[in-house]
């Protein structure tokens, strides 16, 4: 469009809601299962719970949401090196992975985070 002077440069992050007091299960999988680092929040921003972590240049947040129901559409796609590698780890920790071939040139899964967040994971061919 002409007079646009702005150009997006990058996804800052990805926010997924969680029920209260579920921070613990998400360092469980973000930090235990993913190998994700968790970052400080600023104070203004931890008095409201929730957690958040980074790893190979994503950022994920997790925010408090009172009356939580996961999403089960909406989803974050999240790119990886080495599918088949984290499908095995999320299996040795027991989450469930779907594999789905229907996304050109990629091979796919989708699983859920502890609160049932839907997920996709996918590596191109």
């Amino acid at each position: 469009m002409r007079g646009m002077t702005f150009a997006f440069a990058r996804l800052h992050h990805v926010q997924l809601a969680i029920p209260a007091g579920g921070e613990d299960e998400c360092r469980a999988f973000w930090g235990g299962v993913l190998g994700m680092t968790e970052l400080e929040k600023p104070p203004v921003l931890a008095a409201r719970g929730g957690c958040w972590f980074a790893g190979g240049g994503l950022e994920v947040h997790l925010g408090v949401e009172q009356d939580f129901a996961p999403a089960r559409k909406a989803h974050p796609g999240i790119l990886v090196d080495d599918l088949r590698g984290l499908a095995g780890t999320l299996d040795a920790a027991g989450v469930e992975v779907t594999w789905d071939d229907e996304f050109p040139g990629h091979d796919r899964f989708y699983a859920a985070d502890p609160f049932g967040n839907r997920l996709e994971f996918l590596e191109p061919r």
